[in-house]
């Protein structure tokens, strides 16, 4: 787990003061250390609990609050100093800045910009939580990874890789892994995991207003491999109420708790699956050796190659490789006009019995081909490999596909 985040709060408004502990404690990646309700009794706290930030609120007594900010600014110098206050005006901000506070928020307080506050002013917020950089390099916001998995089209195995590496990732002890099934008409990652939800992405776009870190944990599906899961609506009639701020605002959320989000796209490029691959760190964009697939990736990476802001996140992945196949690796790499970034063979028997039965694969079938190239995919997003499968291409397996 990434390091936690300790906090103090100073606040003599009792309703206040609870509003935003209610806040604090539905982050996963904050402790709320201590709380006070007298500005000249705060020094005492912190000097017994050492907070890694105070939050001071200015609106039951500013000139006190403001005396309050000063002096642990000349103090503590070292200690980052969070302003909360209804007055949003430029006068109060200003203050509060010569004082010595590094950021300032208005009341009520927004969830996403006190993460995002947070990470600003503390080191521990920004930490790298994942070995490696991955293949995309650092990732966005609170270094959390978000891979976007994207089929060329339907029946290509995007569900099972997505599960699939989730799985391997949330076995990581350092690793907090959570998937969003985004085909909202016809997903069904809950049931490659046997999970019954009681919650599901409806439920989240639906109570978007009331949205925090506790709602979100209370809709995720945990399955026993770690991986926590929010599935696509039980009503087909229900994936009409999921719009992309819904989206964002989910995302922005999860990445205060987990260290690596996967979004399992639809096949219809949707306005959810186009705000998706624009939050994504990484797009894996999955094909299979075969012509109507090959087609595909060749006129999905043209339309992605032509949005400066996702041309460098795609990789391509091949999946099932080996099986009956009239075309060759190296014939379909020059047809998508891009390097293969990653292999993953054919076993229809094991991928057949892990979904059937409910199970990912490193349970079901751990030594499997299938399985070792899903786990290595896993560990190359995190960096865990020296270099892309595909740089390998010649050696151990691989080289029996015709390379």
């Amino acid at each position: 787990m990434r390091d936690v985040q300790r906090i103090a709060i100073v606040d003599p408004n009792d309703g206040t003061r609870d509003e935003l502990r209610q806040v604090l404690l539905g982050l996963e990646a904050v402790w709320l250390e201590a709380e006070c309700s007298r500005y000249e009794f705060f020094f005492d706290v912190i000097a017994q609990s050492i907070p890694d930030v105070v939050i001071v609120s200015l609106d039951s007594d500013q000139n006190k609050a403001l005396a309050l900010i000063q002096a642990l600014h000349d103090e503590v110098p070292e200690m980052p100093i969070l302003v909360v206050s209804a007055r949003g005006d430029g006068q109060a901000i200003l203050q509060a800045l010569r004082c010595g506070a590094r950021e300032f928020l208005t009341v009520p307080v927004v969830i996403e910009e006190l993460i995002t506050a947070l990470k600003r002013i503390s080191p521990k917020m920004t930490a790298e939580p994942h070995a490696g950089n991955g293949v995309a390099g650092t990732p966005r916001a609170g270094n959390t990874l978000v891979v976007a998995v994207l089929g060329s089209r339907g029946g290509v195995g995007c569900t099972s890789l997505a599960v699939n590496v989730g799985a391997c990732l949330a076995r990581e002890p350092a690793m907090t892994v959570a998937l969003i099934d985004l085909d909202v008409a016809l997903g069904d990652a809950d049931v490659a995991l046997d999970l019954t939800p009681d919650y599901t992405l409806a439920d989240v776009a639906l109570n978007i207003d009331r949205l925090d870190m506790q709602f979100i944990r209370r809709s995720l599906c945990r399955h026993e491999s770690g991986l926590h899961v929010l599935p696509r609506p039980v009503q087909l009639e229900d994936s009409n109420v999921i719009q992309p701020e819904h989206l964002s605002r989910l995302i922005g959320l999860l990445r205060a708790s987990f260290t690596h989000l996967i979004l399992d796209l639809s096949k219809s490029f949707s306005p959810c699956d186009v705000t998706a691959l624009r939050l994504a760190d990484v797009i894996l964009l999955v094909g299979e050796v075969e012509l109507s697939s090959l087609r595909n990736l060749v006129r999905m990476q043209a339309a992605l190659n032509n949005d400066p802001e996702l041309a460098d996140k795609v990789h391509i992945v091949l999946n099932k490789v080996g099986g009956d196949q009239d075309i060759t690796l190296k014939k379909a790499e020059e047809l998508i006009g891009k390097p293969i970034y990653w292999q993953v063979p054919c076993d229809a028997r094991a991928l057949s019995e892990a979904r059937n039965q409910g199970i990912p694969l490193l349970t079901v079938a751990p030594k499997t081909k299938v399985h070792l190239s899903i786990q290595g995919l896993a560990m190359a997003l995190v960096g865990r490999e020296d270099k892309p499968a595909a740089e390998k291409k010649r050696s151990g397996w691989a080289s029996l596909f015709g390379r």
